[in-house]
């Protein structure tokens, strides 16, 4: 048994404690990154330059955070899962590798000059659920509402196709629901809106159908605390990260989040984009486990960062700035 299903049975049995919080790393960004999806080359000395890294360079990120057992699941592309597996990885491994199934294309937003987030999503896939089931048994599945009728009913079908052929071959699932980056909401606003939409989307389902758990933005407090408060136990709520921004940003979130009922995080950006990608996860591991406040963990991943020789991105000061809006509110 994987510490995925050991954690969600003792999430979902009202037994959880914070050493069951789940982190996943997301490193399928070259389903929609284009180039720059690895990441940028390090000097020596730690220094980020504006070179784009290898692919092979974003599998041994993988290798090494697979390796460390620090995450619960270790999310990539097909293309990654595929040589990943072959390599036996994750044999005798605690480590959940899982794939991504479907790349919508809103999260083409990264691709240079194509403007794909100024439109409202479309549902698309690349991957083949008979190929990825001979790799995996979990994968994420994405959508994006946009308050237009025609497109969200053809998506919902899209989405309850899926789950019809993910069955019949045994795939698991987790629901990635996304912002709209086209329509008009504040971010309170916002918060509902999707809230109500993955209530919506889940009430016709049966259990066995059911993802196993969610993905979705932080829409501040509110928002995430009316929907684990909604069905405690079954419906479990992960956080994605969304962009780097400040060290701050990062362990605020997740603290924000856990503490409102988040049980998952999933961060990609946040971990591929740091100074160090184990010792960012091994502070966020503090944060929920130790409690350690935000600007605590700051200091702490710093300290840790200098230790090993590794010079910071930005001084202490500006990386203990919070610049999310939805962690001010």
């Amino acid at each position: 048994m994987k510490i995925i299903d050991t954690k969600l049975k003792n999430i979902r049995s009202g037994n959880y404690k914070p050493s069951d919080f789940i982190i996943a790393d997301a490193k399928d960004a070259d389903m929609g990154g284009g180039r720059r999806a690895p990441g940028f080359i390090r000097e020596e000395n730690g220094k980020l330059t504006e070179k784009p890294a290898s692919y092979e360079s974003y599998l041994n990120k993988m290798k090494e955070m697979t390796k460390s057992q620090m995450v619960d699941v270790m999310l990539m592309s097909m293309t990654s899962a595929e040589r990943l597996v072959n390599q036996n990885i994750f044999n005798n491994s605690p480590v959940t590798p899982a794939v991504r199934l479907n790349d919508t294309s809103c999260i083409w937003g990264l691709l240079r000059h194509g403007e794909y987030d100024t439109h409202q999503s479309r549902p698309f896939a690349t991957t083949q659920l008979r190929h990825a089931k001979n790799f995996v048994d979990l994968g994420l599945y994405s959508m994006t509402f946009n308050k237009d009728v025609d497109r969200d009913v053809y998506m919902l079908n899209e989405y309850r196709n899926f789950r019809d052929n993910a069955e019949k071959i045994g795939m698991r699932h987790f629901l990635e629901v996304f912002n709209s980056s086209v329509i008009n909401l504040s971010i309170e606003e916002m918060g509902q809106y999707v809230n109500d939409c993955i209530l919506k989307t889940l009430a016709g389902q049966i259990s066995k159908e059911k993802p196993l758990f969610l993905k979705i933005a932080y829409n501040g407090a509110k928002a995430m605390e009316e929907l684990a408060s909604y069905d405690p136990g079954n419906l479990v709520i992960g956080i994605l990260g969304g962009g780097k921004g400040t060290s701050r940003d990062c362990f605020e979130l997740l603290k924000q989040a856990c503490k409102y009922g988040a049980r998952v995080a999933l961060f990609g950006r946040k971990v591929n984009l740091s100074e160090n990608q184990l010792l960012i996860i091994e502070t966020m591991r503090n944060v929920i486990e130790n409690d350690l406040n935000s600007e605590e963990a700051v200091k702490l991943y710093h300290d840790k960062l200098l230790k090993n020789g590794i010079k910071p991105d930005r001084d202490i000061s500006k990386d203990s700035e919070l610049t999310d809006p939805a962690l001010k509110m």
